[in-house]
């Protein structure tokens, strides 16, 4: 059995100031007063910058990296000891169109770190591999009342390095999600369905996937957030077609070297998978740092 340890570690570090002197009293307790000011200004800061990432149609640029670490069980001997590492990098670029109106081009490019995959007679350790990018293309708009609604296509390109991590099909389908922006934070469905129009031939390919999401503001750029992704497979076997989590996670937004950083950490736990393998459950670090646009403010 294989297992997985998470350990974290908060250090917080205090001065202690000896007041010898009223004059001294005084000053430092401006001092104290202006150090205060500056701390709340930056949390402000932090806060608008934290809602905005939650915003599906937000107009900041960021570079996410997702560590990814899942298990698996299933009927197959052996499925509860399988297991995978991948991370992958998705930066987010809008360019705006108008006023509340913007394009997204969004590549995912996933880098297999280690993958057990079902092979006959057992499992089989893969990795390290380029996996099959997928990519989607859409526009965002902010409506009226706070909701947002998002439209284009999404498609997988294969560029898997190894044919056991990949379809070696390209894939291509529409894309929606419907969002609401509350002063607390943010609630959201992505769907997508994605049908093979090129590559091997063997065998079709037809999957509805998607992603629910959801954040809740708290202070000082902390806020309560998951985005689980589910799938159907529509040429599975009857009953074995769902894969679907649920999940709870944390992040934190603060500002360091001058730049705007996100921190997440989720799990998600699988309640629906096929019986043969599947995913059991799944833990996600993220990294977020915010950049400029290259196009720079329209």
């Amino acid at each position: 059995m294989k297992s997985i340890f998470v350990k974290l570690i908060l250090i917080s570090v205090f001065s202690t100031f000896d007041v010898i002197a009223l004059a001294q009293e005084d000053q430092a307790e401006e001092s104290q007063a202006d150090e205060n000011l500056v701390e709340e200004s930056q949390a402000q800061t932090v806060d608008e910058i934290a809602k905005e990432l939650a915003n599906p149609n937000t107009v900041l640029g960021s570079l996410n990296f997702n560590l990814d670490y899942n298990t698996y069980k299933g009927d197959l001997p052996g499925a509860s000891d399988q297991s995978a590492l991948r991370l992958t990098f998705q930066p987010v670029l809008p360019y705006p169109v108008s006023k509340d109106v913007n394009f997204y081009l969004r590549p995912a490019v996933p880098i297999i770190i280690n993958q057990d995959v079902p092979v006959s007679g057992g499992f089989e350790s893969e990795g390290v591999d380029l996996g099959d990018i997928s990519f989607d293309a859409a526009f965002g708009k902010s409506l009226p009342g706070g909701y947002v609604a998002v439209g284009g296509i999404v498609g997988t390109l294969p560029t898997a390095t190894n044919d056991k991590l990949g379809l070696d099909q390209w894939l291509l389908g529409p894309e929606a999600a419907l969002a609401k922006v509350f002063e607390w934070g943010v609630l959201g469905m992505l769907v997508s369905h994605q049908w093979d129009v090129a590559g091997e031939d063997s065998f079709s390919t037809s999957i509805t996937g998607g992603q629910y999401f959801y954040t809740y503001n708290l202070s000082n750029g902390w806020q309560i957030s998951s985005s689980p992704t589910f799938s159907y497979n529509h040429k599975a076997s009857s009953g074995q077609g769902w894969t679907v989590p649920v999940g709870f996670g944390v992040s934190k937004t603060t500002i360091m070297g001058g730049r705007p950083w996100k921190f997440g950490l989720q799990y998600w736990q699988y309640v629906k998978q096929a019986d043969v393998f599947g995913p059991n459950w799944q833990v996600r670090f993220t990294v977020t740092p915010v950049v400029p646009l290259p196009w720079g403010k329209k």
